[in-house]
C-alpha cells in the first residue's frame, strides 16, 4: 500500500471523567496525560523545589515574571514524580538526556530519560496556568497553549500550511476562530514535538487542520479537554493507540511534605479537594 492510500488512523477515545486511581503501569495501546495547575499561595510555598536539579532551578528563577517560574517548577516536580512512580524510583533521581535530531544527528530531539528505561517515552508542556505531561510507550509529543487574542491570531496564521490557514480566515471572528487556531496549532507543535524536530521544522510543511484524514500518516492525534483559556493536543506515533487517560494532578501531590510513595490518602481524594 502505498502513502497515498494510507487509511487514516482510527482516533482514541479520551477519557477525563471518573477515572480510577492511576496504577502508574504502561500500556502499548494506552497514552497517560497529566495536567497540571500553576501553584499559588500555600500550595506554592510548599511545592518541592528540592528535588529539582541545580539547572531546573536556575531556570525556574530566570522567568521575569514569578507567575511563569512558578508554573515551571510545578512541572518539572511533576515530571520527576511522575517519571518516578513509572519507574519506582526517587523524583530527585530521574535524569534527563535528549535524543538525537532526526534532522541533523545532535542531541537536540526530544526529552528522555537517561539512561532510557524502554519502553517509557515522556512529553511536557506549560503555557498560561497548566502543564501538561504525557507518558506512554512510543514516541509522543503533547502541547498546551493560553488560548491567544485575535491579533495573534491573525499573526501566527502566517506561519501555517495553506489550507490551515483558509480554514481560520473562513472561521468566524471571536471565540470560535480562537478556538479553531489552539486547536490546530497545539496539534501542531505536539506532532513536531513527537517528531523531535520541534519549530525547527516548519509549521507550513504539514497539514494539521479539521481534516483528520489528511493527517500525517503514521501519527495519531487527540484534542485534549482542559479548559476555556487553553487548548491541547497529544500526537501519537504508530496505528495501536486505543485510549488516552487525562487527570489533573492535585496540587498535594506536589508539595515537599506530600511525598508520593506511602502516601495513605488515595489518589481519588486528593483529586477531589483541588478539583
Amino acid at each position: 500500500m502505498t502513502a497515498a492510500t494510507l487509511l487514516p488512523l482510527a482516533r482514541p477515545e479520551v477519557n477525563h471523567l471518573d477515572l480510577p486511581d492511576p496504577d502508574f503501569t504502561l500500556s502499548g495501546d494506552r497514552v497517560d496525560l497529566w495536567l497540571v495547575r500553576r501553584p499559588t499561595g500555600a500550595e506554592a510555598e510548599a511545592l518541592a523545589i528540592g528535588e529539582l536539579d541545580d539547572d531546573e532551578r536556575r531556570k525556574a528563577d530566570a522567568f521575569i515574571r514569578k507567575a511563569d517560574g512558578l508554573l515551571y517548577a510545578a512541572a518539572h516536580v511533576a515530571v520527576r514524580r511522575l517519571l518516578g512512580r513509572y519507574t519506582e524510583g526517587r523524583p530527585q533521581d530521574v535524569r534527563f538526556m535528549r535524543e538525537p535530531c532526526p534532522g541533523c544527528g545532535e542531541p537536540h530531539g526530544r526529552p528522555a530519560l537517561s539512561p532510557p528505561p524502554p519502553p517509557l517515552h515522556y512529553s511536557l508542556s506549560h503555557s498560561g496556568t497548566v502543564a501538561l505531561v504525557g507518558v506512554g510507550t512510543v514516541p509522543l509529543g503533547v502541547d498546551v497553549e493560553k488560548l491567544p487574542g485575535a491579533e495573534t491570531v491573525d499573526i501566527c496564521s502566517r506561519a501555517l500550511q495553506t489550507d490551515e490557514q483558509r480554514e481560520i480566515a473562513e472561521t468566524p471572528a471571536g471565540e470560535e476562530r480562537r478556538q479553531l487556531f489552539g486547536q490546530i496549532w497545539t496539534r501542531k507543535e505536539a506532532f513536531l514535538k513527537g517528531l523531535g524536530t520541534g519549530l525547527s521544522r516548519s509549521p507550513s510543511l504539514d497539514y494539521l487542520g479539521a481534516d483528520h484524514g489528511r493527517h500525517p500518516d503514521g501519527w495519531t492525534m487527540a484534542g485534549i479537554p482542559v479548559d476555556s483559556l487553553h487548548a491541547a493536543s497529544v500526537a501519537v506515533a504508530g496505528a495501536d493507540l486505543k485510549t488516552v487517560d487525562v487527570r489533573w494532578v492535585p496540587d498535594a501531590w506536589l508539595a515537599s511534605e506530600g511525598s508520593v510513595h506511602g502516601a495513605s490518602d488515595s489518589w481519588a481524594a486528593r483529586a477531589a479537594t483541588t478539583s
